[in-house]
């Protein structure tokens, strides 16, 4: 499905709420959409490999990382996980590694930057909850719109069924 999220805040901008500015672009999916399933987690990724076993259904994983630099959410098996199990893409308040390998991948992930250690593996988090990072209040069932140009999150769909 082609869009463009400049087209989208012209169209709605009352409806939608956008993101500030500093996530990267990663994955080689540079545009894609979904309604919205929540992680809130610290270095701390299982409930993430967990939800990314599930079928995605194109739908996007957005994360509350804490906005931690000090090891990384997702990795290339993850990210390969994600791309068979259907998932649009993921937003993460956080890191990622092996990204080169991910750059490959026909999945749009969006992450504060790299960071070679991987997390800790506690099962500790919560899934499906309303977070709120980069001056946006994601909720569950929302739906998100990322391209080269920003992220936009709106309650419904905007884009023609």
């Amino acid at each position: 499905m082609h869009f463009k999220t400049a087209d989208l805040c012209d169209a709605h901008s009352d409806k939608i709420q956008i993101l500030s500015p500093g996530l990267l672009n990663y994955g080689g999916k540079p545009q894609f959409c979904g309604r919205i399933v929540t992680l809130k987690l610290f270095e701390d990724n299982s409930l993430l490999r967990d939800l990314l076993g599930e079928a995605g259904d194109d739908q996007v994983i957005v994360v509350d990382g804490g906005g931690s630099l000090r090891c990384a959410l997702l990795g290339d098996m993850l990210a390969n996980k994600a791309v068979e199990n259907g998932w649009s893409g993921l937003v993460i308040n956080g890191c990622i590694r092996d990204s080169a390998e991910i750059n490959e991948m026909n999945i749009g992930i969006r992450a504060l930057g790299t960071h070679p250690l991987k997390s800790v593996k506690k099962g500790v988090g919560e899934k499906n909850q309303p977070i709120h990072f980069a001056c946006v209040e994601f909720r569950p069932g929302d739906y998100l719109y990322a391209d080269e140009d920003g992220i936009l999150v709106a309650h419904d769909s905007l884009l023609p069924a």
